[in-house]
């Protein structure tokens, strides 16, 4: 082998270097040798960055690993840590935009520079046939992408440092503020649903504030007519076509109150529900489900979803277009139970629990302008308690104290 000159050598055509590394394990230094550079400054320039590498610590060898041979590895390996509906998100948005765009691509060649352009391509043209991709979805691919390399610096050591962090991401859309159903405008949608059977799910949704599949999950065993209360102890979805139950998407059980309205409501569902499974004999194959088909399955979650814009869609034909209800999706119920509890003056953390949010700070994010509303407020009532309290203490100065009224001159 040619002679050495400061780490670096000629074999055959390409060049290579080599530096010694501290295993952190063993304390022990090892000489590493990487090749494959066309040039002698190429392998000087990489055998610098090596060094400095090194010498703090952060050194990783040369892997050839595609970002879409690690991002299969990374999938399969959250299968077990995150929920099935995640999962397939996650599977979805990688194969949709990240795996025909920088797939192929050496996961140690990906830079900064590689992410933005990505990101740009993806809202100039990600879209279907070319069409450009929302904000949010490209986002949603930079979150996961965050994550991802994360582990591949963290856990997989792989990477040096996550490129993901230094990346420039697509400006966020500023959320415009929905416009919530007032309390009569959910009288009103509810009143026309009750023709419907499935009239006792938008009545639980609205009155609960819970999500569509922590709804659809509620078992019977769940509910506590005496006590008020259900409890919400999962979620379900259907993946692929099939039916799946897991956790809330908090990851924990919670207790909710129910009025007796709702309470006798779903009274009167059990009652026909035990009717339909008399009838329907050895036919019915539930499993206690709150919410069922006629023959005891549960309902699909896209059968709810697709039917409550048809119900305010319905409604608005049959009365005038002054009562016609503003547009609305199911989650929207969930929206105005929160807004009506914070406007009453529900504290912020009390209504965090009851819609299940691991932190107030998300129900503070998520219904800020409904908080906004709250204080505005807030200057008023403390000028008004001020002046209420002076009027009273001149008033008081306006008598005489009562010794001093007996007091001889």
């Amino acid at each position: 082998m040619p002679p050495l000159r400061d780490g670096v050598v000629k074999r055959g055509s390409t060049w290579s270097y080599v530096i010694r590394v501290t295993d952190p394990r063993t304390g022990l230094s090892k000489p590493k040798w990487v090749g494959g550079f066309a040039t002698e400054d190429e392998a000087k320039a990489a055998r610098d960055e090596a060094r400095v590498a090194a010498r703090r610590g952060q050194y990783v060898e040369r892997n050839r690993m595609t970002v879409g041979e690690y991002l299969a590895l990374w999938i399969d390996g959250h299968a077990v840590e995150i929920k099935p509906k995640t999962l397939a998100g996650y599977r979805d948005l990688i194969n949709r935009y990240v795996l025909p765009h920088i797939g192929n691509t050496r996961i140690q060649a990906v830079k900064p520079s590689t992410l933005s352009k990505l990101y740009r391509d993806l809202l100039a043209s990600g879209g279907v046939n070319g069409r450009p991709l929302s904000v949010r979805t490209v986002d949603q691919v930079h979150a996961i992408l965050r994550k991802a390399f994360n582990d591949a610096v963290r856990v997989d050591e792989v990477l040096a440092v996550n490129p993901v962090e230094r990346a420039k991401r697509p400006r966020r859309e500023r959320s415009a503020v929905w416009e919530v159903w007032s309390a009569d405008q959910l009288r009103r949608f509810l009143a026309y649903a009750s023709r419907h059977r499935l009239h006792p799910f938008f009545h639980v949704a609205a009155y609960t504030g819970a999500r569509r599949g922590e709804l659809l999950n509620l078992r019977w065993s769940d509910v506590d007519f005496e006590r008020g209360e259900v409890t919400i102890r999962g979620s379900a979805s259907v993946i692929g076509g099939d039916w799946v139950e897991g956790s809330t998407k908090g990851g924990y059980a919670r207790v909710v109150s129910i009025d007796s309205g709702t309470v006798d409501i779903l009274k009167a569902l059990r009652a026909r529900q035990t009717e339909e499974r008399l009838v329907a004999g050895q036919a019915w194959s539930g499993e206690d489900h709150v919410f069922t088909r006629g023959l005891g399955q549960p309902v699909h979650p896209d059968t709810v979803s697709q039917l409550m814009p048809r119900l305010v869609k319905a409604h608005n034909k049959d009365v005038r277009e002054s009562d016609q209800l503003p547009p609305a999706r199911l989650h929207d119920l969930r929206h105005v139970h929160a807004t009506t509890l914070l406007l009453a003056g529900v504290p912020v953390h009390v209504v965090a629990e009851r819609l299940g949010h691991a932190d107030p700070s998300i129900t503070l994010r998520v219904y800020a302008h409904v908080i906004r509303q709250r204080t505005a407020a807030v200057a008023d009532i403390f000028a008004r308690e001020i002046d209420v309290s002076g009027s009273e203490e001149r008033a008081d100065d306006d008598e005489d104290p009562p010794a001093l009224a007996l007091a001889p001159r």
